[in-house]
């Protein structure tokens, strides 16, 4: 891990300590060239004069590369469950806990944010909003939240389209995990296994009724422990999602009340709409028959 310091001491003029980090190179940092610094901090073009603009654009920035991460943890996590590998799955799924709590704090530094500071650089967004976010979105399918109409305002973007297009079409998170649970004996309905992932997964009555019996023997033997371990790291994910929709629509109630959101959505009532859905449905319903 890399050591963030002050200026080495050095004990007289030219003198270098025998400690003392290089600071001698040709062309850019090591660390410039891994983390892209200058690209990072140099990507912040303000559209209006207000002062307010600058920890709004930031910290949305911010918020794009935790999705960028989150997506790369649940991709992981998907491609292991495939090929039943739950060990490299389970460690995604908790980096990925942890990391969604570091992007629902990305919500404090705008969640007091009153109507009059937003709306003094509002008009900079023009029609841009969050819910055009491409990765977010990729997040959201591999949820389940699956929506070929989310599609549409990335056509003029080829390569982002294609990606999108490519993550609608294959199975979400949750998908292989019932395939997991196929695999492993459990009676999971063919017409849940074979259904179309393109489309948005709706719960089943015999999948809660898996995960019900699962949870009420967690103990029966080592498959059903593990079982019932992914089960409690996917409701920790799913916790989260709900935490952050929450933060979503507070933070936003707050800056603008109830009016139209940016780029024409509802809003906050769309938002409302958003934070009493569930991920994961029947890992929820489950518990009220264990």
């Amino acid at each position: 891990m890399s050591a963030f310091q002050g200026s080495p001491d050095a004990s007289g003029a030219g003198a270098v300590a025998e400690d003392a980090p290089n600071l001698d190179f040709a062309g850019t940092t090591p660390y410039e060239d891994y983390v892209q610094a200058d690209v990072l901090t140099h990507l912040q073009h303000l559209r209006s004069d207000d002062p307010g603009e600058m920890v709004f654009l930031v910290t949305t920035q911010v918020m794009e590369l935790w999705f960028t991460v989150i997506v790369h943890e649940w991709e992981t996590a998907s491609h292991a469950l495939r090929r039943d590998d739950l060990p490299v799955a389970m460690d995604a799924l908790k980096r990925s806990v942890r990391e969604l709590e570091a992007l629902n704090h990305s919500w404090r530094p705008l969640a007091q944010l009153t109507p009059g500071q937003f709306n003094s650089y509002r008009g900079a967004l023009g029609e841009g909003s969050g819910f055009q976010s491409a990765m977010y979105r990729r997040m959201e399918f591999l949820l389940g939240e699956k929506s070929a109409s989310m599609l549409v305002p990335h056509r003029g973007a080829p390569r982002v389209h294609a990606e999108l297009e490519k993550a609608l079409q294959e199975p979400s998170l949750y998908d292989e995990t019932l395939r997991l649970l196929a695999r492993r004996g459990l009676p999971v309905p063919a017409e849940v296994l074979d259904r179309d992932p393109a489309l948005r997964y709706e719960p089943s009555a015999e999948v809660e009724r898996i995960w019900a019996g699962l949870y009420a023997e967690p103990d029966r033997d080592p498959g059903t422990a593990e079982l019932v371990r992914l089960g409690e790291a996917l409701s920790d994910v799913a916790e989260l999602v709900w935490r952050w929709r929450n933060d979503h629509l507070v933070a936003t109630r707050r800056a603008m009340g109830a009016k139209t959101g940016t780029g024409g959505s509802a809003g906050v009532a769309w938002l409302e709409k958003r934070a009493q859905k569930n991920v994961f449905p029947e890992l929820w319903t489950a518990r009220s028959h264990v």
